[in-house]
């Protein structure tokens, strides 16, 4: 992959604003790729696109393949007649329940209406359903058995659906029909409107990065359709659960939950689900940022009963031989590999065998000493991407904030972050988010990109993510673009001065 010198955005499309809902991939994304190409960035970084199922979380969703339906743009719809004006809700959703909700009838209504004026058998329709049939028929029947269950998750349902028996399989099918027609619509709906984001986006210049999660949900599609390649139990449940050990971000670490894989079972077949993961992404984005990098070298199982992350052990990961099959049939795949926290040699190794960038978070470069390898001066190659935080990190606003008491005179004893921040820095942070922004911009990183939340200097209530925290996550998004758009001639400026302007 050529990493030209470039800048861009971290926002998910679910923190987009729109007049009469939030996330929508209507007006409001094309507004946005309007702001990144005036403010002179080339790159929209994203997070995962699936439908979302436990604690909303984009990293833990019902499917691997499928999209968000949450994310269809409703007045797209109406565009082409499947609904009226007044069958849009007048006002946007503070909650994802509250979206799912609102959005339930008028989708439903244009599901109806698709059908009625032949859609299913239109030309458009099938070539979507020939190319994602790989998926698309089990996760419409999950979907579809998942609300006749009332919600409950695949281990809870009757055995026989459960252990996915054919004949009862089949008679679901004919039971279902209506409900699985209803979800292949809203993966249609969705496929369509994001295919268009992404066509407009490749117009104006601007390559997305998606994000693909290493691990699945244990509810999920996925798990369900193919539980040979996941760690289970005799009853379905999981053996070991994924996580990390204690971290920058817990001191118990992370437990999150989610089912191993059983990677000598992947390989008989070379790996042939992963490959279809990364062509189904790659549909859609330009450059894929791989989340959890170490996991492919080791991965932390832990205990499926314990309760904590603590008590886990690194397993071996499928390594060198996993990439080798990957790339040979996807050549010239673009990855971005998230190498942050313990990173061993052997990861390192492994990233750079295939010429992988890496990340930089500035955020964690500051109060252990000159050496730390997130500061700038400390960047062996431009062939990486420069963060001032990511999704799992407080805004800088927040994060400065939090460094020390108010008092500025005990900052610099209490708080050896704070005091090699300054002296790095050499000035008064009365704009923190842009010392940093400058920072990023200006360092050797190939790529330098910046969370929305930054640029505007919004504090700890806009942070997107708190690891470990069960709930009020994935939940900011802007009331308007005005805000943002605001901020357009200093990003413009800024990145014009460290060549970063294409």
């Amino acid at each position: 992959m050529i990493m030209d010198r470039a800048a861009g955005i971290l926002m998910h499309p679910t923190s987009l604003p729109g007049a009469r809902s939030r996330g929508c991939l209507g007006v409001s994304a094309d507004r946005f790729l309007d702001f990144l190409r005036r403010a002179g960035q080339s790159l929209w970084q994203i997070l995962p696109l699936g439908p979302t199922g436990y604690g909303d979380s984009p990293y833990s969703g019902y499917s691997a393949f499928a999209g968000n339906h949450l994310l269809i743009d409703l007045d797209l719809l109406q565009a082409e007649g499947l609904l009226t004006c007044s069958d849009i809700p007048a006002h946007a959703c503070a909650s994802f329940r509250e979206l799912e909700e609102a959005r339930l009838a008028p989708l439903m209504k244009a599901c109806r209406a698709f059908g009625d004026g032949g859609g299913w058998r239109s030309t458009e329709y099938e070539t979507f359903e020939t190319v994602h049939a790989l998926w698309l028929p089990d996760y419409a029947l999950f979907r579809a058995i998942k609300a006749s269950q009332g919600g409950r998750a695949w281990y809870d349902w009757p055995v026989d659906l459960r252990n996915r028996h054919p004949k009862t399989l089949e008679s679901t099918q004919h039971d279902l029909k209506e409900s699985i027609d209803f979800h292949r619509f809203l993966q249609f709906q969705f496929s369509k409107q994001w295919a268009r984001v992404h066509r407009t986006a490749r117009e104006k210049g601007i390559r997305i990065i998606g994000d693909m999660p290493i691990f699945v949900a244990e509810d999920s599609a996925d798990v369900w359709s193919h539980p040979d390649l996941f760690d289970l139990t005799a009853s379905g449940r999981p053996a070991h659960i994924a996580g990390v050990p204690p971290d920058y971000f817990s001191r118990t670490g992370q437990r999150w939950g989610n089912p191993l894989y059983r990677w000598d079972r992947l390989a008989q077949d070379g790996y042939s689900w992963w490959i279809d993961r990364f062509r189904v992404l790659l549909g859609g984005v330009d450059i894929i940022r791989v989340d959890h990098f170490r996991g492919f070298d080791q991965y932390w199982s832990i205990p499926a009963s314990d309760r904590t992350a603590q008590t886990g052990q690194w397993e071996p990961g499928p390594g060198a031989d996993f990439f080798t099959r990957v790339m040979s049939a996807l050549p010239d795949l673009p990855l971005i590999a998230e190498d942050l926290g313990v990173i061993t040699p052997e990861v390192t190794a492994l990233r750079d065998r295939f010429a992988f960038p890496g990340m930089k978070i500035l955020q964690f470069a500051f109060g252990s000493g000159p050496g730390n390898e997130y500061l700038p001066h400390n960047y062996s190659s431009s062939r990486c991407v420069v963060y001032t935080g990511t999704h799992d990190n407080d805004t800088i606003c927040g994060w400065y904030r939090s460094l020390s008491p108010k008092r500025s005179s005990v900052r610099r004893r209490i708080n050896p972050c704070y005091a090699h921040l300054t002296e790095y820095l050499a000035g008064s942070h009365r704009t923190i988010h842009w010392d940093l922004i400058t920072l990023a911009m200006s360092s050797v990183a190939a790529w330098a990109i910046v969370p929305a939340q930054d640029i505007m200097g919004l504090g700890s209530d806009a942070r997107m993510n708190l690891p470990g925290r069960a709930k009020g996550n994935w939940t900011w998004y802007l009331d308007s673009m005005d805000e943002l758009e605001s901020h357009w001639e200093d990003l413009l400026r800024i990145t014009g001065r460290y060549n970063r302007r294409v």
